[in-house]
């Protein structure tokens, strides 16, 4: 904990914190910490409500909101910035800011964590649960309204037989049973290869298994216009360019699956519209 930590907590504490107990039921001083509850937050609550969320929201490349998020002061997660916008709720993921989320529970100010849900019915639910901790049930009960509308279109439009899909994304993790994207490929209409593999949840795959494994598509997690790295450097392998000629390739954004929210029904949508453009071919 930096000094700088210690004094804003020691000011905020000499001021009187806040306990979960007197979390308002309508909060005007939100602070974000995790992208992904930063984009469910920026959906949710009106503008002016919002006191911070992270720098993460701010950037194109990785974030659904990121016009939005740039008019919003940012933090990188730290308790003396976090202190310093005097916020009456805090919203954390459960996997993230772990030591700030810790600090700011014993200073007594009003913390929610959101975990990763995996599936869409998790997604609905927190996307309601969202929204009733800020004030803005309706809104909730419109968003996840509109999910499901699309969601039956989807479903009103069947296309025959269930391609072979396998996810690969940076550092050659793949994608099994167990997983929001899981569902994603079933509702876009594709078999994912990687759950018949045995793989659960997350998990690494070797090229030669990519190679050998007889999907029709290979999805290809990428961040357009991101830095060069050793971990994307898989998704430029040779291996994958000679796929290419019998295997369809499909380049999907990360910021569309990344986090569960309203842009999942475009990963959906991209993936069957891939998937009928491969059934006419």
């Amino acid at each position: 904990m930096t000094g700088s930590a210690v004094l804003a907590l020691g000011l905020f504490l000499g001021f009187g914190g806040l306990t979960a107990a007197e979390t308002p039921a309508k909060p005007s001083r939100i602070v974000s910490l995790n992208m992904c509850t930063d984009e469910l937050v920026l959906r949710l609550a009106e503008r002016d409500r919002i006191a911070s969320i992270t720098w993460l929201s701010q950037d194109p490349r990785n974030a659904n909101m990121a016009e939005i998020a740039r008019t919003i002061p940012a933090n990188h997660g730290l308790v003396e910035e976090v202190l310093s916008y005097k916020p009456d709720l805090i919203i954390a993921g459960a996997y993230t800011t772990r030591s700030t989320v810790a600090l700011l529970k014993k200073a007594g100010v009003p913390v929610r964590e959101f975990g990763v849900p995996r599936n869409l019915a998790e997604m609905r639910a927190q996307i309601a649960e969202m929204a009733a901790l800020l004030g803005e049930a309706e809104r909730g009960a419109a968003l996840i309204a509109a999910i499901d509308q699309r969601l039956e279109a989807l479903a009103a439009s069947p296309i025959a037989g269930h391609p072979r899909a396998l996810v690969l994304r940076p550092n050659g993790f793949t994608v099994g049973r167990g997983s929001l994207v899981d569902e994603i490929l079933t509702r876009a209409g594709l078999t994912n290869l990687a759950a018949e593999l045995g793989v659960d949840n997350y998990g690494q795959i070797a090229l030669e298994t990519v190679a050998l494994g007889q999907a029709d598509m290979l999805i290809l997690n990428t961040t357009p216009g991101g830095p060069p790295s050793l971990a994307h450097e898989i998704l430029h392998h040779p291996l994958l360019a000679k796929l290419g000629e019998r295997v369809r390739l499909v380049a999907l954004p990360s910021k569309l699956w990344t986090c569960a929210g309203p842009a999942v029904l475009d990963a959906i949508e991209l993936l069957a519209a891939s998937r009928r453009q491969g059934s006419r071919s």
